[in-house]
Formats: structure tokens, C-alpha cells, sequence
């Protein structure tokens, strides 16, 4: 399945939730359409199921096959399936990059690491899917540091997780451990999205 392209407003209001983490796409908390405000339709176990994934899935901006395969590796880990899940979604490179504030969303903080301006330990890694271990740094080369959208990106950032440490001077930031489930996203339930997959 190929990465929607569509308005993220209206993908917003659909699901529910805020896809931007701003919340300005849900000044109108309705799904949009002429029907919008109206709809009463009651949902089944599986159309929740779906809802969840979905959203999880558009939040970090995944194709069905990705998510999928990366859900497969979460199952495979020693722990609770639905946290891992959220844990390896977190330690997605692009996702540290925008908490990290150099960029003011996902799809741009994946732009900068597909144009190979973030490092890793000192490396330059152009994959949007790598996958940062507790102790790496996550820096920008030295051309890249001066770019005006990295500045206002940096200038905007409104918070730093705790599971991260940045260093205005060297302009990097280090993963330092893995986050606690209470320091992701309350919007979603992570155990319908098991319940799911596992149909």
C-alpha cells in the first residue's frame, strides 16, 4: 500500500485524533462531510480494532506492509506485544529526528534523513527506518547545520521527552534509554491493535 497523500485535516477528523500533534486540525470534532456533525453510527470490535491501527499507522506515517512487518518483530520480542510495538515505533530514526525538533513533523524529519543530513554516532544514515539503540546520538552534518528550516524547526520546539538529552551547542541529541508507555501517545490503545493482528 503506497503512503497517503491526501489531506491530513481531514484524515484528522476522521480518526479522531491529532496527526500533527499540534490539535489545530480538530478545531471541528466531527468527521468531515456534509454528514459530518450527524453521524450516529455505532461501531463493531473489528471497526475499533481498525480505528486504532489506523491511526497509530498515520501518526507515524507507515505503509500497511512496514507497520505489519514491524509489528511481526515486536510479537517476537520478550515482553508485552503492544508496548514493544510502540517502543520500536519510537526508536524509529525519523520519529527521534522530530522529537529531537529538527524538523515540525514526521514527513519532514523523514525528508532531512532520506537527504542524508542526520547522523548516527557520528555516520551519516539515510534511512528512515533505522532503528536508534538507547545510547546512540543522533546529530547533522556540518553543512547541514545551518540550514534556516533546521533553525525555526529548533526555535518552535515546544518539548523534549525525558528518554532524550540535547546539546544546543553541538546541535545533537542522544536516545538515552527506551521510553515508558506512559510517556507515548494516551490516544491509543495499543491493545486493540494486537487484538487485530491477531484475528
Amino acid at each position: 500500500m503506497a503512503r497517503y497523500t491526501g489531506p491530513k485535516f481531514k484524515l484528522s477528523r476522521r480518526l479522531g485524533i491529532s496527526l500533527s500533534g499540534t490539535g489545530k486540525e480538530l478545531k471541528r470534532p466531527f468527521p468531515p462531510g456534509q454528514h459530518g456533525p450527524n453521524q450516529r453510527r455505532k461501531m463493531s470490535n473489528y471497526g475499533m480494532q481498525l480505528q486504532e491501527k489506523q491511526k497509530l499507522r498515520h501518526m507515524y506515517g507507515l505503509g500497511e506492509k512496514q507497520f505489519r512487518t514491524l509489528f511481526a518483530k515486536a510479537t517476537g520480542m520478550k515482553g508485552i506485544a503492544g508496548e514493544n510495538f510502540m517502543f520500536l515505533l519510537e526508536s524509529r530514526l525519523d520519529n527521534l529526528v522530530y522529537r529531537l525538533g529538527f524538523s515540525n513533523s514526521r514527513a519532514g524529519a523523514r525528508q532531512l534523513v532520506a537527504h542524508g543530513h542526520v547522523t548516527v554516532n557520528g555516520k551519516k544514515v539515510d534511512i528512515a527506518s533505522y532503528s536508534v539503540n538507547p545510547g546512540d546520538v543522533i546529530g547533522l552534518r556540518e553543512r547541514s547545520r545551518s540550514l534556516s528550516s533546521i533553525k525555526e524547526a529548533l526555535a518552535n520546539r515546544v518539548h523534549l521527552p525525558a528518554y532524550l538529552e540535547f546539546d544546543e551547542t553541538a546541535m545533537e541529541g542522544k536516545y538515552i534509554r527506551l521510553p515508558e508507555r506512559s510517556e507515548l501517545s494516551q490516544d491509543i490503545d495499543e491493545k486493540q491493535i494486537v487484538e487485530f493482528y491477531n484475528r
